[in-house]
């Protein structure tokens, strides 16, 4: 049985307010475009074994959030994500590793209904009594990987003169996420 320090067993509830789904991507082939997705909702099932924790989480597509208006609503259609017919990305864990002090967080992320594994390196930042929840427990993890987006059908490109694409192909994915208890 592994336990890790102040993760009790029951379930903890992803914290919209203080989690972030955060994305990078190559621009021009010369700079990085970040962005984010504001709305996500989940739970971590923390059994008395925590390396059998499941996750499960649900992103909501229209919520991303690049800085620019535009660039979000044509993230949002049917060049990319089309949200109105694929409105949600999820991801269910299969697996937790221990990798050292951190661990590897595998599952399968879900996009456009196209699933492939892929495996988040994942540090456990602890767990605290959280005084605005009258004491209740919070958990903080932080995760990143790198997806290829053409998996998942997110195809759209432009080919620029000078060489390259207008769009890279592999997107980092970072995530900063709290989760509460119910005291």
């Amino acid at each position: 049985m592994t336990t890790i320090d102040g993760l009790t067993p029951g379930t903890w509830t992803i914290d919209p307010t203080h989690t972030e789904v955060g994305f990078t991507v190559r621009h021009l082939m010369v700079s990085k475009v970040k962005g984010r997705f504001s709305e996500v909702s989940g739970t971590i099932t923390v059994p008395e074994d925590a390396l059998q924790s499941v996750v499960d989480a649900t992103v909501q597509i229209a919520s991303i959030d690049t800085r620019d208006a535009n660039r979000d609503g044509h993230l949002k259609s049917a060049d990319f994500f089309e949200a109105d017919k694929y409105p949600t990305m999820t991801f269910r864990s299969t697996e937790i590793r221990q990798k050292g002090s951190d661990f590897e967080l595998v599952g399968d992320l879900t996009i456009k209904e196209t699933t492939k594994q892929v495996v988040f390196d994942l540090e456990f930042n602890g767990v605290s009594a959280n005084p605005l929840a009258e004491g209740a427990p919070a958990a903080g993890f932080s995760a990143e990987t790198e997806i290829n987006r053409k998996d998942f059908g997110l195809e759209w490109n432009v080919a620029l003169e000078s060489g390259g694409v207008l769009v890279g192909d592999k997107i980092k994915i970072t995530l900063e996420v709290e989760a509460g208890k119910a005291a």
